[in-house]
């Protein structure tokens, strides 16, 4: 018994340095993709500048890879084609039809001026960027907005605050019923 007891250490010590072998390649060969999703999708810095007035809202990085929840047109005179996008808890409210919209909520409208397609006459394509418009839903943080923070940037940068001022208003007189958002999901 004696012999097989050093087989059996020699066994040991094999396995635990393959396994710590496979650990290794495992660990370097994901790690260049875990780092650069770790980057990709986390929170870009920003400064204080980055964010609205008010109420501290900045634009989340990674929003154009969001999911569609709906287009829409606005009229003269503003003439703007829009689409709203939604981080995922947003999506799966909308999909489960959940009102209110759980905190961590993030709806992003997107917005350009309306133009006539070079190559189709009819058709209307987006031309400039006009605004980008956040919504994100802290029921603690904005419990004087109906949960909602608000932000509206042009160029990247935050409107004044005047501007910021407007945002409960409307959104309390005209969308209340369906938790201060106005966008539905699109069919």
């Amino acid at each position: 018994m004696t012999i097989a007891e050093p087989e059996k250490k020699k066994s040991l010590y094999t396995t635990m340095i393959a396994l710590t072998v496979v650990v290794l390649v495992v660990l370097l060969t994901c790690m260049p993709y875990l780092v650069t999703i770790a980057f990709a999708e986390g929170p870009a810095e920003q400064s204080a500048a980055d964010a609205s007035p008010i109420f501290g809202v900045t634009i989340p990085a990674g929003y154009k890879r969001w999911e569609l929840i709906a287009p829409a047109e606005e009229a003269a005179p503003l003439d703007e084609l829009r689409a709203v996008v939604g981080n995922q808890t947003a999506i799966d409210a909308y999909q489960a039809g959940k009102l209110p919209f759980p905190d961590g909520t993030i709806l992003v409208k997107r917005a350009w001026k309306r133009k006539q397609s070079p190559e189709f006459a009819s058709a209307t394509i987006p031309g400039a960027a006009t605004t980008v418009q956040v919504m994100v839903k802290d029921s603690r943080k904005y419990a004087a907005t109906g949960g909602w923070g608000f932000g509206r940037f042009v160029n990247g940068k935050p409107v004044d605050e005047a501007q910021h001022r407007t945002c409960w208003g409307c959104h309390e007189a005209r969308a209340k019923s369906r938790d201060y958002v106005f966008t539905r999901l699109a069919p």
